[in-house]
Formats: structure tokens, sequence, C-alpha cells
């Protein structure tokens, strides 16, 4: 049985088509349109009354399969961005007879009587007018075109210009269009002004960038801070390196991690990173000499104005630094960061304001944990490696009027001192040293030749009362290692979501084939990108918000 001779629905598959039938490629081109205008109209999505004004509005105009073309640069004309345009034709001052391509989001349309039209276009930042006057057209029924881009264009369309570059008489840099411009992607809603509505902006932080330049200005801050702390490492030495986002102990840390299963080991439960440090130092026993991590990790508790479970830090790990050297380093880089910052500013986040009042030059205060405590308190602190520590440090708390933290382990009701007495004093760069050996695990510690307690070789930086940076000597000792495990197991017997705290084997078998001495370093970026933003919350510089905003983006209505 022969077939029909259907050649004519698909060209493009035969050759010789350019003897198609004019009746052929009509009737091709029909069935394209009325299959666009079909599938388009059968897929719209839920509507509101302004969604289906603006639906109606585009199909008065043509089917609405076509708004969404594939970008075609125009032949003959050379396609740039509108920074590209605007840096080369900074200096003209009349029309250049040059054919360039642009495009971008339409941001304001302006109609100067029935043939002359305005459209202000942004991309990148940048903004470039394009100017569409009737008799400049140069296409097939130009007329009827310009006239359905006036009835539909409208402030969030993206669209696509091909011109020359030109002067207005008013001055102002421009595009004059020899085509009337394409619509490459129509907006279906109303770009309000400004949204102050706090459920619209946890749900669609798409509208908040629509509609402020913060969050834009909040990105470009935060890729700066990232580059800057990237460049310093490697420009010193230092490896990049990527550690593992699962692991079966998610150590590094006291913090209640997530867990999972994987499908390939169902049986084995695991859990994301609540601190890459373990892996680091993991990869420094194995022969690396200095290393740095960007990335994220993730701590199953609470969200706060300072707190999200999944943030983002770094961390480096030297081999022989020093505790002097740590603090060398990070003096070094926090006042280079804050300098390199301040230089930009006004160009690339003018919108965020500078932390004020911050002396950010070097060196840094530095202030003793135990005897700011004790000036402050008007107490002495007992023995805090004694059995009796928790209860005579409760004692104190009573002595002393102070409200006693949940679950009041030794480590929690020694942090809450510090906040109450220490922390309110680091208004600029502060460095607490010489912590308990309760609260680093995984440092160093000595006995204090002026406290006579055993302290940490660690230091904290602290700015304007919130921490930013942990440093301190690694413990490469596999017995003191495990001691101080040990010690924590007692600290942290249960704690208040009901879970104890593990020793982790097969870290201690790595310290076994020999750590050498270590500096380490930890830094939360998205608290570094709330001070330079003077931002109090870290939702505030969170592209998509905290948890909680990522769980509504995901809700209908």
């Amino acid at each position: 049985m022969s077939r029909p001779s259907l050649h004519f629905l698909r060209p493009y598959l035969y050759r010789g088509t350019q003897s198609l039938k004019l009746q052929h490629t009509q009737a091709y081109l029909s069935v394209q349109r009325r299959f666009k205008q079909t599938a388009a109209d059968a897929f719209t999505g839920p509507h509101d009354v302004e969604k289906q004004k603006r639906l109606d509005q585009l199909k008065n105009v043509q089917p609405l399969g076509e708004y969404h073309p594939q970008l075609v640069y125009p032949a003959g004309a050379e396609a740039l961005s509108l920074r590209e345009f605007n840096a080369r034709f900074a200096d003209i001052k009349e029309t250049k007879a040059e054919n360039v391509s642009v495009f971008g989001r339409v941001r304001s349309v302006r109609l100067a009587g029935s043939k002359l039209m305005f459209l202000d276009i942004e991309r990148d930042t940048q903004r470039l007018q394009i100017m569409v006057e009737r008799k400049k057209l140069n296409q097939d029924n130009s007329e009827e075109i310009f006239k359905g881009l006036k009835k539909v264009a409208r402030i969030g369309d993206w669209v696509s210009v091909e011109g020359n570059p030109t002067r207005t008489s008013s001055g102002q840099l421009s595009v004059l269009a020899l085509k009337v411009p394409q619509i490459l992607a129509p907006c279906l809603h109303h770009i309000p002004d400004k949204v102050d509505n706090a459920e619209t902006l946890a749900r669609r932080p798409h509208i908040h960038s629509l509609t402020s330049d913060e969050p834009a200005d909040t990105l470009r801050l935060r890729a700066l801070i990232y580059d800057y702390i990237r460049t310093s490492f490697i420009q010193t030495g230092f490896l990049e390196v990527e550690t593992p986002m699962f692991d079966v102990n998610a150590g590094g840390a006291i913090a209640r991690p997530f867990e999972t299963i994987a499908n390939e080991m169902s049986n084995q439960p695991l859990r994301l990173r609540i601190a890459p440090e373990l892996n680091l130092k993991r990869l420094i026993v194995g022969g690396q000499d200095k290393i740095f991590e960007i990335g994220r990790a993730f701590r199953n508790e609470g969200v706060d104005n300072t707190h999200n479970p999944e943030f983002s830090t770094c961390e480096f790990y030297e081999v022989g630094a020093t505790l002097p050297q740590l603090v060398e380093r990070t003096e070094h880089l926090v006042h280079g960061l804050h300098s390199a910052i301040e230089s930009l500013r006004a160009t690339y986040f003018p919108t965020l304001a500078a932390p004020s009042d911050i002396d950010f030059s070097a060196p840094f205060a530095q202030l003793a944990f135990i005897p700011t405590i004790e000036r402050a308190s008007g107490r002495t602190l007992p023995n805090l490696t004694s059995p009796t520590a928790t209860s005579n440090v409760l004692a104190l708390f009573n002595e002393l009027a102070l409200d006693i933290p949940p679950n009041p382990t030794l480590p929690r009701l020694l942090d809450t001192l510090a906040e109450i007495y220490i922390e309110p004093l680091c208004h600029n760069p502060t460095l607490i040293t010489h912590h308990p050996e309760a609260l680093s695990p995984l440092s160093k510690s000595f006995v204090c030749p002026i406290t006579s307690q055993r302290v940490a070789a660690r230091v904290e930086l602290f700015i304007a009362g919130r921490e930013y940076v942990n440093a301190y000597e690694e413990e490469n000792s596999p017995f003191e290692q495990r001691r101080k495990f040990m010690q924590q197991q007692e600290y942290h017997a249960k704690d208040t979501e009901g879970e104890g705290v593990n020793i982790d084997e097969s870290y201690l078998e790595a310290l076994e084939w020999g750590m050498p001495p270590t500096g380490g370093w930890g830094c939360g970026l998205d608290r570094l990108v709330m001070l330079f933003a003077s931002k109090k919350r870290i939702a505030d510089v969170l592209p998509f918000g905290t948890l909680r905003n990522v769980v509504s983006i995901a809700k209908t209505k």
C-alpha cells in the first residue's frame, strides 16, 4: 500500500526544500501555528484574574506558543551584551551605521504618540534605551507588528532588538530599532514597585530580586568575600580540596546531624556533615601540608537570626602553624577583606550599608577567657577539671542569680558565662583566648601559668558581639584525643535531643599514623556577609532565605 506524500509537513528532512510550492509552505506553517496555540493554551496552569487578563491580551495579538521563540541572532548584526554596547558606544554623538543586536528585560515602556515608542531594557545591572520609530522600521508588515507590540509590551518582558547605536536629542545613548523588538519571554504577572509582604518575600525570592537591587548586591558581596578568601589562601601556597558531604559519624563539632539512607547501603544510616574538619585532618595525616575547603555544612538544629541548618563555612589546616601564626593570618585576612570591600562598595553593592563604628585595624584586642569572666563577675571559677566542676559552676550561677541554660553541661555553662561577660566586650574585632579544655575537645591543651586551669591552644574572633572565626592548634595525639572524646561523652551523655556523643574510631586510627603539629581555622561565611552587609538576620543574606523560606517556596498559595 503506497503512502501519501507528506514531504511538506517536514521539509527540513528532505533535500531541495527550496523548490517547495507556496501552498505547501503555507500549509506547514499553518499546522505549526495551530499546534503551538493548542499546546500552549492547554498548559497555562492555575489562573488568577490578573494572569488571565494578561494571557487574553497576548492571545489577541498572536498565539501563545509564539511568545517564547528560540533565540536567534540576526544575520548581519553583531550580538552585544548591554555592558559591551554601553562601553563601545559611550562617546558617540550621532547615529552610527553599525547593525547590532541586544536583548534585555523591559524596565520601562513609554509611548510618544502613535508612531514612536521607547523601551528601557536591563541586563546584568546595565540599562539601555530602545527607540522604536515607525518610519525607521524596514521590515514587512512593520506597522501591524508595531501596533501589536504597543498592545502587549509591559515591564518584565524579555525582548530582543536589532538596530543602530544612536544618541537622542536629549543626549541619551540608545538603539534605534530597524525592526520591531521581538518578545522572547513575556512576563505574565504585574511586577510591583516594592514588596513589603513577608510571605511574598519568603515564597517568591525572585520577585524580591525584580523589585529591589539589594538581593543582587548581596550576591555580589558574597562572591567578593569568597573570591578574596580563596585567592588569599591560594597565593600563600594552600591547596583547595573537597571532602565528602556524607559520613557515618559526622564529627568535628558537637551538633545534631541530619540523617538519611542511601539506596546502595540501605542498612547503614548516613549523616550530612556538621563540619569538614575530621576529613580535612585525614588529608593532613596523608601528607598534605596546607589545605583549605569552602563548602556547606549541616546541623539539624534551630533557625534563628544567626543560625540556619544549612550554612557555608571555610576551613584551612596548615602543618607547623602555631597559635600566634593563626592569629596573624586571621588579622591580615579580615583587615584586608574589609579594605577590599570598602574600596568597591559604592560601585558593586551601593544598597548595602557598611558596618558602622567598627575599627578593623590590626592587631586585634585579646581577652583571656577565664580572667575576663572572673574580673567581670567578681568571682573565681572553680577547678574546671575536677569531678565536681559542673555542680560547682552551677552553684556559681545560683550565687550570681544567672539563668541556667537547658541541659546544663559544663561546656554549656561555660558558653553561657562567655555570652554574659565576654562577648558584649567584643565590638571591635577581638580575639578570645585560653578557653577551658572542656570547650575544645579537638585542640591542644596546656595548664595556664596565670590561672592554673587546663586551657586550649585556641582563639575565637568576635566582632560586634558575634563569633566569626574559630582557630586552634590541633590535637595530634591519639591518646589525648581519645581522652577528650571520652570526656565529651561524659559532658554530653544525653543532650536535649536524647543523643549521646560517639567516639570516631576511624579518626583516632588515622591519628595513629602520625599527624604533624598543625594549626586549623574555621570561619562562618554567611556571618561574614551579614557583617559587611550590616544585616542582623542570616535570612537577609541567603539568596533563598533560611530553611523555613526554602520549604515555603515549594508550597502552594
